[in-house]
């Protein structure tokens, strides 16, 4: 039986990749990944030398075909994100959800546990987690005013992500529908320069004046 792993990979800090998951990657045949040089460069750390193919949201359902004829073929993969939990906000659910359909329990789906810029915010926030709503990335355009009025009537704690491009207009969308519910917003977390954030919205958007707006960042609203 052919094995599909689904492998944790550090969201900034290479120390973070656990031993399972390296043994895992070196006993593969083949490593799924977003970007291959982003890979290649956790690899190389550990001194991993295996095939790279790319799959990412823009894969064509050509790419599908040729990865499930790899499983057909007894081939055993591993498929990772650019940095955390793949198939969480990640179009590897959809790839996870193709060989389930196609093989069903034919095919052993393994999860290697790990990093996830989600659980690592939540740690960190003094929020309680018992209950929470992860949200991904809020739409761009169309949904977007949908989305932030949504969060404003969600009780429990509510995790969500947002670039560097567009983290200040978050912000300020959000301080207009939970003006004083406190936030914790992540920066660059496990990265030299992170940074944690405390404080309602505009209390945050006044500290970011004066920092570079630069990374990945995870915002967290404590429930009501």
């Amino acid at each position: 039986m052919a094995s599909f792993y689904i492998v944790s990979t550090p969201i900034g800090n290479l120390k973070d990749i656990t031993l399972r998951a390296i043994d895992t990657l070196k006993e593969v045949d083949i490593i799924l990944c977003e970007d291959t040089r982003v890979t290649k460069k956790i690899l190389d750390v550990y001194q991993i030398k295996k095939p790279l193919k790319s799959y990412h949201k823009f894969s064509k359902l050509s790419k599908l075909e040729y990865i499930l004829n790899l499983l057909e073929e007894e081939k055993s993969l591993a498929l990772v994100s650019d940095a955390g939990t793949p198939a969480i906000s990640d179009p590897g659910s959809f790839l996870v959800s193709e060989i389930v359909k196609r093989f069903g329990d034919e095919i052993k789906v393994v999860p290697i546990p790990g990093p996830s810029a989600v659980v690592a915010a939540l740690s960190v926030s003094g929020f309680y987690a018992d209950k929470f709503k992860f949200l991904g990335f809020p739409p761009h355009k169309k949904g977007r005013q949908t989305f932030f009025k949504n969060i404003s009537e969600e009780k429990d704690t509510v995790v969500f992500y947002e670039s560097k491009h567009r983290i200040k207009k978050a912000l300020r969308e959000l301080s207009e529908v939970v003006e004083n519910r406190q936030v914790v917003l992540c920066r660059e977390l496990t990265k030299q320069f992170e940074t944690i954030y405390r404080g309602t919205t505009k209390e945050i958007l006044e500290k970011l004046k004066e920092d570079k707006v630069l990374g990945e960042f995870v915002v967290v609203l404590d429930k009501i």
